[in-house]
């Protein structure tokens, strides 16, 4: 009974998030997604309290599968560069996910009236600085790199990182930097910053 349970939850999830993606967060409505499933407003309800609830765990959804990743290749045995080089690549290809980047547009367009953008903000954004915060005073603590601050580090690495290819994209440019290229860079600016 459980496993059709948490099978009807992620197909409503999956429904969700290719409403929200089509037509943004205020537009989209629990009709839309229940009609998009093949069920009833009443069992979405069932399932979530509200379309913000509903909307918070689509974004939680695709990021909780990337959570366990960020953590293995954030404790991974290579040298400071080739760990941050590593993470960069995974971090930079999964920011560019085109369900990714409409999903950031629709907390960006939708989430300050609804309150939601400081919940994505704190189930995505802020999980990975916390992860790179650990990482750096982990690192720190074990020699490998002389930071005062691993949470300044952590911003420093994700905006080196972010700034020439996931956010152009984003924005609807074009991609600037080679995803390889700019994990690479970053982490050896990091690197050179904090001998």
């Amino acid at each position: 009974m459980r496993t059709k349970t948490d099978e009807k939850r992620c197909a409503i999830i999956e429904a969700a998030v290719a409403v929200f993606e089509q037509v943004g967060f205020e537009r989209a409505s629990m009709s839309a997604i229940a009609a998009k499933v093949g069920g009833s407003k009443a069992t979405l309800y069932n399932y979530f309290q509200s379309k913000e609830a509903l909307f918070a765990a689509a974004v939680t959804h695709a990021l909780a599968e990337r959570g366990r990743l960020v953590l293995d290749l954030l404790s991974s045995s290579k040298s400071v560069v080739e760990t941050l080089s590593d993470f960069g690549v995974w971090h930079l290809k999964f920011l560019t996910q085109p369900e990714i980047l409409a999903l950031q547009r629709t907390v960006m367009n939708d989430g300050f009236a609804s309150g939601l953008g400081s919940e994505v903000y704190k189930l995505g954004p802020r999980q990975v600085l916390d992860a790179l915060t650990a990482f750096f005073a982990k690192r720190r603590d074990a020699g490998d790199i002389l930071v005062d601050s691993p949470e300044l580090a952590a911003i420093l690495f994700k905006g080196l990182l972010e700034s020439g290819v996931a956010e152009p994209l984003l924005y609807g440019s074009d991609q600037v930097r080679d995803v390889k290229e700019a994990a690479r860079t970053a982490a050896e600016a990091i690197c050179k910053i904090y001998r």
